[in-house]
């Protein structure tokens, strides 16, 4: 009987990261390291098949210096690829970003597209993303999982706003938006993680949902999950008002982010998602999912 692989995940009290733990936990023999709360020093990795590396400052940390950014996402994911590598790890995973391809909504990300990141998170993903690329070898295989918005149950920030916009307000003017928005269930982003682990893949690879869906839509199956009744109006000028007063409020609700991985599926021999969306969005509201 074969054993099962050990990994190193860090990151396990966030959100990508507890959800690997709680569903793969059976899977694999999972141990845990926390920069924050454990010794680096004694950290060891001599039986340690796979890291998962998910810890990172995240964008949402508002007034973090480049320094931090690059000390938390930069510099410790090199420390512990190079204690991996020296330690005999083969594989290396690493949560990365759809930010690192830039802002733009009226083009489609695929996984070879350029990069162009703006802010000092996502920069500080690519930085990472390549200074893992520069130490890689046939023995030390690295592989990057870029994710747009992650949702699931405990998701917060922008994600909840709407949530909390659906449940409270009955009227909201958002009929008929045009937009396409790419995200990812959090059981699809681990499912893929499990695949890449299987296949012992290396490389650069996108997690999404099988469907982009407009704010339109993606409000109509929240309000269904919610069961809720909500009315979509069309307001005069909303739009553009809301374009001035909070442009990147704007850009979540009206603009567009298009990812096609059908290179990441066609590499892990996926057809689908094991998730569907309308699955995932009822899963924010059950705990057990």
């Amino acid at each position: 009987m074969m054993s099962m692989k050990r990994i190193l995940l860090t990151g396990s009290n966030g959100f990508v990261g507890s959800y690997f733990l709680k569903k793969y936990n059976s899977s694999y023999t999972i141990d845990t390291f926390s920069f924050l709360n454990n010794n680096f020093v004694n950290l060891d990795l001599s039986n340690v098949d796979v890291v998962i590396h998910c810890s990172a400052l995240v964008h949402q940390m508002e007034g973090a210096s480049w320094e931090k950014y690059q000390e938390v996402n930069v510099k410790q994911t090199l420390q512990l690829a190079q204690k991996a590598k020296q330690s005999g790890v083969k594989h290396f995973i690493f949560l990365s970003t759809i930010k690192v391809y830039g802002e733009e909504s009226d083009i489609c990300y695929y996984e070879n597209s350029s990069t162009n990141p703006i802010d000092y998170y996502s920069i500080s993903k690519l930085k990472a993303e390549e200074s893992l690329r520069n130490i890689e070898t046939k023995d030390f295989q690295v592989a990057i999982l870029r994710n747009p918005l992650i949702y699931g149950f405990g998701v917060k920030a922008n994600f909840m706003n709407l949530v909390s916009l659906i449940k409270k307000i009955p009227i909201l003017p958002f009929k008929n938006v045009k937009n396409k928005r790419s995200m990812v269930f959090v059981g699809n982003v681990c499912f893929i993680l499990d695949q890449i682990i299987f296949l012992k893949q290396k490389g650069i690879f996108l997690a999404v949902d099988d469907e982009a869906l407009s704010t339109t839509q993606l409000i109509k199956l929240i309000a269904k999950c919610l069961n809720k009744k909500v009315l979509l109006v069309n307001i005069i000028f909303f739009e553009k008002l809301l374009k001035i007063i909070k442009p990147s409020f704007h850009q979540r609700l009206f603009g567009s982010l298009i990812i096609d991985n059908t290179y990441t599926m066609k590499k892990l021999n996926l057809k689908k998602n094991k998730y569907s969306t309308e699955y995932g969005i009822k899963s924010i509201f059950q705990s057990n999912n």
